[in-house]
């Protein structure tokens, strides 16, 4: 019987680190495997045997040369290795989310009150239990060495034989090749090593600088203001507008001259679903974004926001939550009507004919959703009120995100009636979200999952517009709408010419 006082041989030590890593953050990654292959068959069987012994392998391979290299640096990296793995199976677990790219995008782009709101007792279970514990006997375990010709002679064995396993599983590439975003975003650690490299490559091409786009011009001196708001997680097959069978929009439903399109997000997360709302187009491109634009070509424009996650906004007026709360009344200081607070004043005040304000929404955004609404909102009961969403009956998940549709419902109204008010500009609002949201379908929650593969739950999306029958502006018909019209829409109701504009992205006649 050995001891942590014993010292450990390099191979039996990795083997035991690989099979601690296998056993504790691989139950997801083999569930996909199982659901997605005949492991019924002799091929099934094969491929199942052969994942795992390259799991092993292959771990145990990097965690030896991390460990020959340098044991310091070899043990502060299987610590580190240890401790997120816990924290990611505890998201991919409770969730459904896949460590891709785009989900390291929007880990990243987490502040401190988004991901706070995540905290749960079952989580630091699950860091304690298989972080914590593992990275105590990796840290007091003593390695003895091995000569460097020995591990290049092993090395060079094991990488022979990884090579011939995947030879052999010939037959089975295409399967791997089709399903591999979501193997490789299961696959502990290097779901997250390589995806938050991939991420900071791909940062790091970006233009550092936005790509400035050919000037515009104001046609006329009409006083014209749009009102863009940018919803967060909002799915549309949740709006009563959209024949859900419970009437989650109570005000836009009796409203007149309200709009609703069927709309596809072009991404399932925040950063990438705001940038194609504010784009001229679908690019990766750093392009100059709308307010930008506008705002360089003598357009008033306001920002204000209780989220975050947008591309950089270069103009005079960015009005964050903690502007908003200082000027909010009580009742609104926690919640989206924040926004609204005292933007009829800074409309009026404004000696620009031409204004966009872009109000960026928080209200749908998971998993607290009791919280993000008052009392009086809770039209549904009962409400989902813990984090871990699958401890919810599907029943309580849904009223509770219903309720933040009806608070949605609430914010528009109110805004519609305010521009009512500004009896001196042609008015329009749009209202378009920046995703969608799982709430347990197929066993996923929240958003983020790659869109080759994302369920319609989560980037079918609401576009919904305000415009009144007296305005000069007709709405066009289309069957289906994406991000990309509301660059081009608005710059036609505010008659701004441009050479970028696109006349069959734009909605108003």
């Amino acid at each position: 019987m050995f001891t942590l006082k014993n010292n450990f041989k390099l191979i039996p030590f990795v083997l035991l680190i690989s099979s601690f890593n296998f056993l504790f953050f691989h139950i997801p990654f083999f569930q996909f495997v199982f659901e997605t292959i005949n492991y019924k068959s002799l091929n099934g069987i094969f491929v199942i045997a052969s994942l795992m012994v390259l799991m092993l392998v292959l771990n145990a391979f990097v965690f030896s040369l991390l460990l020959t290299l340098s044991q310091k640096i070899g043990k502060f990296l299987l610590v580190l290795f240890f401790l997120i793995n816990a924290v990611a199976v505890y998201f991919v677990a409770t969730y459904g989310v896949i460590i891709d790219e785009s989900m390291i995008g929007n880990i990243l782009n987490t502040n401190y009150d988004e991901s706070s709101s995540f905290f749960s007792y079952k989580l630091i279970i699950y860091l304690v239990l298989l972080g914590v514990l593992p990275s105590y006997i990796i840290v007091k375990s003593k390695i003895e060495k091995i000569t460097f010709k020995k591990f290049s002679i092993l090395s060079g064995l094991t990488i022979l034989f990884a090579l011939v396993l995947v030879f052999v599983n010939a037959t089975n590439w295409l399967w791997i090749d089709k399903n591999s975003k979501k193997l490789g975003g299961l696959a502990m650690p290097w779901s997250y090593v390589v995806n938050t490299s991939l991420f900071y490559i791909h940062e790091y091409k970006k233009n550092e600088k936005e790509i400035l786009l050919p000037d515009a011009k104001i046609k006329d001196t009409e006083k014209a203001i749009v009102v863009l708001v940018i919803g967060e997680s909002a799915r549309r097959q949740n709006f009563s507008l959209y024949n859900y069978d419970k009437n989650t929009n109570p005000l836009l439903s009796l409203t007149p001259d309200v709009f609703h399109f069927d709309a596809n997000s072009s991404a399932t997360y925040t950063t990438a679903g705001v940038k194609s709302i504010l784009d001229h187009k679908e690019t990766s491109d750093l392009y100059e974004i709308l307010p930008n634009y506008l705002y360089r070509n003598d357009v008033e424009v306001f920002w204000r926001t209780t989220n975050w996650g947008e591309p950089p906004v270069h103009i005079k007026n960015y009005q964050d939550r903690a502007y908003l709360q200082s000027i909010a009344k009580e009742e609104d200081k926690n919640y989206d009507a924040v926004l609204l607070s005292g933007l009829k004043e800074q409309i009026l005040a404004s000696k620009k004919n031409k204004i966009l304000v872009v109000l960026h929404t928080s209200t749908s955004h998971g998993p607290s959703y009791n919280t993000k609404y008052p009392s009086q909102f809770e039209h549904f009961k009962p409400v989902c009120k813990s984090v871990e969403l699958s401890n919810c009956s599907q029943n309580e998940l849904i009223n509770a995100y219903d309720n933040t549709i009806v608070y949605t419902d609430y914010l528009l109204h109110r805004t519609i009636e305010e521009l009512k008010q500004l009896k001196s500009y042609k008015s329009t609002m749009l209202f378009v979200s920046d995703h969608g949201e799982s709430l347990g379908e197929k066993n996923l929650y929240m958003h983020g999952i790659p869109m080759s593969i994302a369920p319609k739950e989560q980037y079918e999306i609401p576009f919904i517009v305000w415009l009144p029958d007296d305005s000069s502006k007709k709405i066009k018909k289309f069957d289906m709408l994406s991000q990309y019209h509301v660059f081009h829409s608005v710059l036609n109701f505010l008659h701004i010419e441009s050479p970028i504009y696109n006349e069959e992205m734009n909605i108003f006649e």
